[in-house]
């Protein structure tokens, strides 16, 4: 009991024990993270084998619209599911079993007889995006349980990088693994990453899911909790409300999805704007650009590791609502036609602030309840896929009519328009936050209690989000 506190007298190396245990729970979510980015290059590498071949075998540039429609809706459906997947399975048996399902759906496309092969490629389209979606949200949601409330920054700035990188890696070397070795062989390596992540997985000791939200509970309710978990739909009204009772997260999750609309426009006119640049061989710009934009996203990680060790804080909402409006600007100048030194420093700008704002997110909605946690991961997942999706299906329609820059403009233009509302109503709410019992003196006397790492720590985590106006930098310094 009396760890909670601190180490007492006659415990002189209590410090130190907490010391050994978190650098073992960094050390295992370091392994984590590596096992992810080799699952991460696998699914960037099949973005681009698989839309090649899926070309190449029907001979329809449709095939690869639809074969991309049926894997965002995929994920569409699993962003709505993962959260009652969350409260009733462990994050270790999801992680687990996605990257198992992913194995083993591109198993079957190697082994399918040419007759089957379309059928196999879309149940690899609904699998890969279905648990791409689950895998995701159950890392996300269950990070606070893994590292702890004040590393969160640290351990998604993390595995934002390793998913950078491998994002780089997938990428570049698709061409070259597909033109010298061959579509099976790409398929088999593909397999293989999935394979990795699996074991990686299984091997490590995982919390989140079914556990925490069991710890999260009030031991007096557990049982009333058990029965009503097995109705299943109730749990649904619940992250809505939580979503509706907080205009700031609420506004910050729309965000998320209009953000993931203006991200659409420019996939799609990147390639229009290189061939523009240089017909003979477009391929070049486009893998110039996301190279230096994954630059400035892990250079973004780096200072944002050492900004979280060094303070204990974590860049917080305000952070993700400015990076946005950085983010979409530099997109939008990508494509006004300035020399490519200065679009390569646009680039650059791009990916460093869409780390920023990646981690920005991604931390405050890690300050719910754990009981909540996956389903508004859950959600937001599915906001940004339906952005996506959405996006591509008009910005594709533009782009026959309008000019790239024209269709990118307005594209992330409404993220712009979106994230200045989101910046007006977090500075609202902050202003008006010390009129209130609870405001900025009460929460800044509350921190400095000396017994706030129990029930005074909880309440600011659980709290804070219900406002929409807090980060948890104030927390994560404990």
């Amino acid at each position: 009991m009396g760890s909670a506190d601190g180490p007492k007298a006659d415990e002189p190396d209590g410090g130190s024990q907490k010391t050994r245990e978190t650098a073992v729970s960094e050390r295992r979510f370091r392994f984590l993270v590596a096992g992810y980015a080799v699952s991460s290059y696998g699914t960037f590498l099949n973005m681009v084998a698989l839309n090649l071949f899926v070309y190449e075998t029907t001979g329809r540039a449709l095939a690869m619209g639809l074969f991309m429609a049926v894997r965002l809706a995929s994920g569409f459906v699993a962003g709505l599911v993962v959260g009652g997947l969350l409260a009733r399975f462990s994050a270790k048996s999801i992680m687990l079993w996605a990257n198992v399902g992913q194995g083993a759906v591109m198993l079957l496309l190697i082994l399918a007889p040419e007759s089957l092969v379309t059928g196999a490629l879309m149940a690899v389209s609904v699998v890969i995006g279905a648990c791409g979606t689950l895998f995701m949200v159950a890392l996300r949601s269950s990070i606070p349980e893994m590292v702890g409330e004040d590393r969160r920054a640290w351990a998604n700035s993390l595995s934002i990088t390793g998913r950078s990188l491998a994002m780089v890696a997938g990428f570049a070397s698709a061409g070259v693994v597909v033109s010298l070795v061959g579509y099976t062989a790409a398929f088999l390596l593909d397999m293989a990453t999935f394979v990795v992540c699996a074991v990686t997985v299984a091997l490590l000791p995982i919390a989140g899911g079914k556990e925490a939200g069991a710890d999260a509970g009030k031991p007096e309710k557990s049982g009333k909790a058990e029965k009503s978990g097995k109705s299943g739909p109730r749990w649904r009204p619940v992250a809505f409300l939580a979503l509706a009772a907080a205009p700031g997260l609420g506004l910050m999750v729309a965000l998320r999805g209009v953000d993931a609309f203006g991200s659409s426009s420019h996939n799609a006119a990147l390639p229009i704007y290189s061939t523009s640049l240089d017909a003979s061989n477009p391929a070049v710009f486009v893998s110039a650009f996301w190279c230096v934009w994954a630059l400035g996203n892990i250079g973004a990680q780096q200072v944002i590791q050492r900004y979280a060790q060094r303070t204990g804080r974590s860049v917080g909402a305000l952070g993700f609502g400015y990076g946005t409006v950085v983010m979409s600007a530099a997109f939008i100048a990508a494509f006004a036609g300035f020399p490519l030194a200065v679009t390569a420093v646009i680039a650059l700008i791009a990916g460093a602030a869409d780390g920023l704002t990646e981690v920005a997110y991604t931390s405050h909605l890690q300050t719910l309840p754990a009981t909540l946690r996956g389903h508004a991961f859950g959600l937001s997942a599915t906001f940004e896929n339906l952005g996506f999706g959405v996006g591509m299906i008009l910005v594709a329609a533009a782009l026959d009519r309008f000019s790239p820059l024209a269709v990118v403009g307005w594209s992330h233009g409404a993220a712009i328009v979106v994230a200045v509302v989101f910046l007006l109503r977090v500075a609202a709410l902050r202003r008006a936050e010390p009129a209130g019992p609870m405001g900025r003196a009460g929460r800044a006397g509350q921190a400095g209690d000396t017994g706030r790492a129990g029930r005074g720590k909880e309440e600011a985590v659980e709290g804070r989000p219900d406002r929409g106006d807090r980060d948890g930098a104030e927390v994560s310094r404990g």
